[in-house]
């Protein structure tokens, strides 16, 4: 997973509550078991329209969108999350967000930000003009920042901001802890020798 530090860069306005996970990527586009392309198919049926944000300059170079309640509900889709990393974005603002998909925000190295929706109406007006759209998200100082505007504190889980900040995700914690797993699955077989392997990995699984 791709370490998340600070970055600065245009943010796209998407001035809309409720965006679920099927407007992010629509169903069809669920075939795919890999990453690649699917920030082609990001917000397909808004896309159709050549007016919407990301279709235009400066926005469709975009790696933050600013957005409303409730991004990402519907579905557990994680080719949600995906779709808006394989497009650019790295970061979300909006004054609260889906609980899986927050989840998944994190799993994938996109960086979710909650802030009071006064503020968030305030950075999607300053989005919208393509003048002073650039935005600067620090997950190191936790801080937002405008173009030409005063830094926004914004608070995250010590836990998942260290994962980020680092680049690691469960299966990279899984690889790191490789030899205390393999010291305890041998262990578990002095123990019980008569359990097979295909038991151990249900026992350890449950």
């Amino acid at each position: 997973m791709q370490p998340f530090t600070r970055i600065e860069a245009i943010a796209a306005p998407l001035a809309m509550a409720n965006v679920d996970t099927d407007k992010i990527l629509a169903g069809q586009f669920l075939k795919t078991i890999t990453r690649e392309g699917l920030g082609e198919k990001l917000f397909w049926s808004l896309r159709q329209n050549p007016d919407f944000v990301l279709n235009r300059s400066p926005w469709n170079e975009a790696k933050i969108l600013v957005t409303l309640d409730n991004f990402g509900c519907g579905s557990s889709r994680e080719h949600a999350p995906w779709a808006l990393l394989d497009f650019g974005i790295r970061a979300i603002i909006a004054p609260s967000f889906a609980d899986i998909f927050y989840n998944n925000c994190f799993k994938n190295g996109i960086l979710p930000v909650e802030l009071n929706e006064t503020v968030v109406l305030q950075l999607l007006r300053l989005a919208s003009d393509p003048a002073r759209a650039q935005i600067a998200v620090d997950l190191e100082n936790q801080l937002v920042t405008p173009d030409g505007g005063p830094s926004i504190r914004f608070q995250v889980d010590p836990r998942r901001r260290s994962d980020l900040l680092n680049g690691v995700d469960e299966i990279d914690k899984a690889i790191q802890q490789a030899s205390q797993i393999e010291q305890f699955e041998n262990q578990a077989r002095s123990i019980a020798p008569w359990i097979s392997p295909i038991d151990l990995q249900l026992a350890e699984a449950q």
